[in-house]
């Protein structure tokens, strides 16, 4: 979560209800929602202040508890988090030296490693053990099974917490076990407002490019001095110069750059067509003189190619020739008259 020890201010609802009979809820819990909302930074906190031993009238923890040192430390003896980045490469020493893969899902052998925690009483006489499971979706077949059972047969003290972007990768049986709640999308005052106490400058424009989300525009403002840079060379059309921009694009990391690029085509496109931009509120005046000179079929099949990239960039290519083959069409989309 962010330096703010408090919950995000359009979260303050659901945080009232939960609270509302503390003593009474559910053994599982499912907060769902549009990624980038400040979900998993809820369920911590909601974790934490369910273990504190002195929580405040508003269920928020005390802070300087043991327990609350224990979980700032994530040592707690009560509390599990489960996410792809713990599952280990390898169980050979002799080959640990090898890069390590970005793990996409949580393995059925994590979900068993939980049956002896389960076994266990709370440190603490009538004390609760959560386990949090976030992202849900990175739950395979065989681990959402090996859940399935653990949520049929709930252990007494024990709450499950899950956290999820996208509900409907889940089992129809695994979100029955729980009590769904709708994580409320912040209005777009309630954002600003929030991104001006951080100090964020600009943040309007850095909200529509990043969907929404106040939270990825906290912790993505080195990219947004880069984004600046890369909006002006995109502007420039078929004057711009390939092999000077490419290593721009992607200097923050190649995703970023081909993002950026599918974003500025999305909004050619979108005032082409539509005359209204999506994710460029700064850059309207130049997508209009782009959108004016562009080459409706053309640009459809650069879209069509920047996608199937996308899905591409994780792999060992040349990034930087592949950028400067998408720049190179992407100058061509253009009249020059």
């Amino acid at each position: 979560m962010s330096e703010s020890k408090n919950i995000y201010p359009w979260q303050a609802e659901v945080w009232q209800h939960l609270n509302q009979d503390i003593k009474r809820l559910p053994h599982a819990l499912l907060l769902h929602g549009r990624a980038g909302i400040g979900k998993y930074d809820f369920a911590l906190h909601f974790s934490q202040s369910l273990l504190c031993t002195n929580p405040n009238s508003q269920g928020e923890a005390c802070g300087v508890c043991s327990s609350c040192g224990w979980f700032s430390e994530n040592s707690h003896p009560d509390f599990r988090l489960l996410s792809p980045e713990q599952e280990s490469d390898t169980d050979d020493e002799s080959v640990s030296t090898k890069k390590t893969k970005k793990k996409t899902q949580i393995s059925v052998s994590q979900i068993r490693d939980l049956s002896s925690f389960l076994s266990l009483t709370s440190h603490r006489s009538n004390g609760l053990r959560i386990v949090l499971i976030h992202p849900a979706e990175a739950l395979n077949i065989a681990s959402a099974n090996a859940l399935l059972k653990m949520l049929e047969e709930p252990a007494e003290g024990v709450i499950f917490i899950l956290v999820a972007h996208q509900l409907q990768r889940l089992l129809p049986t695994i979100i029955s076990r729980c009590q769904k709640i709708n994580m409320p999308i912040p209005h777009e005052t309630q954002a600003l407002a929030w991104l001006s106490e951080q100090g964020v400058k600009n943040a309007k424009q850095q909200l529509s490019y990043l969907d929404g989300s106040p939270i990825k525009v906290f912790n993505e403002q080195l990219q947004f001095d880069q984004l600046t840079e890369t909006w002006c060379l995109l502007s420039l059309g078929n004057k711009l110069e390939p092999h000077i921009a490419a290593p721009t694009l992607i200097l923050h990391s190649v995703e970023t750059g081909i993002i950026a690029l599918q974003k500025w085509i999305y909004d050619i496109v979108a005032m082409k067509l539509t005359s209204q931009i999506r994710y460029h509120a700064g850059q309207a005046s130049a997508l209009q003189a782009l959108a004016e000179k562009v080459n409706l079929s053309k640009l459809f099949d650069l879209q069509k190619k920047v996608e199937t990239i996308r899905k591409l960039a994780s792999h060992p290519l040349n990034h930087e020739l592949q950028m400067e083959s998408l720049l190179l069409e992407y100058t061509k989309i253009f009249t020059t008259n």
